[in-house]
């Protein structure tokens, strides 16, 4: 969970009509969980309140040669964030698909947290050097 700390935006993945979704969202990790923002405009979140969804981040577009995948699942909960909270995620996106941003909030609780990794040498994968 720790790894999450050091990127600040993943992809939430549940159904909604039997039909999975991916979704982006900006998130922080706090008080042993993961609080997440999303467009309210989406209406994802009424598919993932009380229901099992699957959260991801990773470090792939850093340039490293040492790259990570975190994956986790849990129940997701609308909620009301502290302060704390909202001063950690900092300030919100004007627009979301052209519309104005407006924020949803839910909290996480994760279990079943897996971790992929991948080294590079000093060439890079696409036969550049790094």
């Amino acid at each position: 969970m720790e790894l999450l700390g050091r990127v600040s935006f993943g992809r939430l993945a549940t159904s909604m009509r039997a039909m999975p979704f991916v979704a982006p969202a900006r998130h922080i990790v706090h008080d042993g969980g993961v609080v997440l923002r999303i467009h309210r405009g989406f209406g994802y979140h009424r598919a993932c309140n009380g229901s099992v969804v699957a959260y991801g981040a990773d470090s792939f577009d850093r340039g490293d040669r040492s790259v990570w995948s975190v994956q986790f699942i849990g129940t997701a909960r609308i909620v009301c964030p502290t302060d704390e909270e909202q001063r950690l995620f900092g300030p919100e996106p004007e627009r979301a698909d052209g519309e104005p941003f407006e924020p949803v909030f839910m909290r996480v609780e994760p279990q079943f947290v897996t971790l992929h990794t991948l080294d590079y040498s000093e060439e890079q994968p696409n036969g550049h050097a790094a």
